[in-house]
């Protein structure tokens, strides 16, 4: 077992040891490669572990993960624990965050990238994933709802008809959203 997959598999869902395990793969940026498969290989009983660290480094170097934009893309949707998907809805969220701002142009999707994410996201949003999951995803097509008009319609009639069914942290989210489209119609 190498290093890095060590590294994952003694992470554990502590703050400290998920940013330790953060902190190492900022220090080693050229095990990049080796560290994304990890976190996309759902064959390995780690990855989701792989994931919290992900999150942790896309909090503090988001640009990292430029040149793993198709991976993302074309992966996310394989992955099935949802102990890998809530941090990984909040990474993609982020990257895009970042694709539509103005000001730092470091992560850049192509049309079919952003097309998988729509697709992904809605996933999680109507599928029996966790709240937070569904929280970001909500968050996510909103965003991409500003370049994509068909998503705000879409999107606020999901939100309408899920609303009285789910706790009080989505329902909070899902009006903050809905106020949100309405504010930009």
């Amino acid at each position: 077992m190498s290093e890095l997959a060590t590294i994952i598999a003694q992470t554990t869902g502590y703050k400290n040891s998920r940013q330790a395990a953060a902190n190492y793969m900022m220090a080693r940026a050229e095990l990049m490669n080796d560290f994304m498969r990890i976190c996309f290989e759902n064959t390995n009983p780690d990855h989701y572990k792989g994931c919290w660290a992900m999150e942790l480094i896309a909090l503090e170097k988001l640009d990292y993960f430029q040149n793993y934009l198709p991976l993302i893309c074309s992966k996310s949707k394989t992955l099935t624990n949802e102990s890998a998907i809530r941090p990984l809805s909040k990474v993609i969220f982020l990257l895009i965050e970042a694709h539509y701002k103005t000001s730092k142009n470091e992560i850049h999707f192509t049309e079919s990238q952003r097309q998988e994410l729509i697709e992904i996201n809605f996933d999680w949003l109507i599928t029996d994933t966790k709240v937070a999951s569904k929280v970001y995803a909500m968050r996510s097509l909103q965003l991409l709802g500003k370049e994509y008009n068909w998503i705000h319609p879409e999107l606020q009639t999901i939100l309408a008809k899920d609303f009285s069914t789910h706790t009080a942290a989505y329902k909070s989210v899902s009006k903050h959203i809905l106020k949100k489209i309405n504010h930009q119609k």
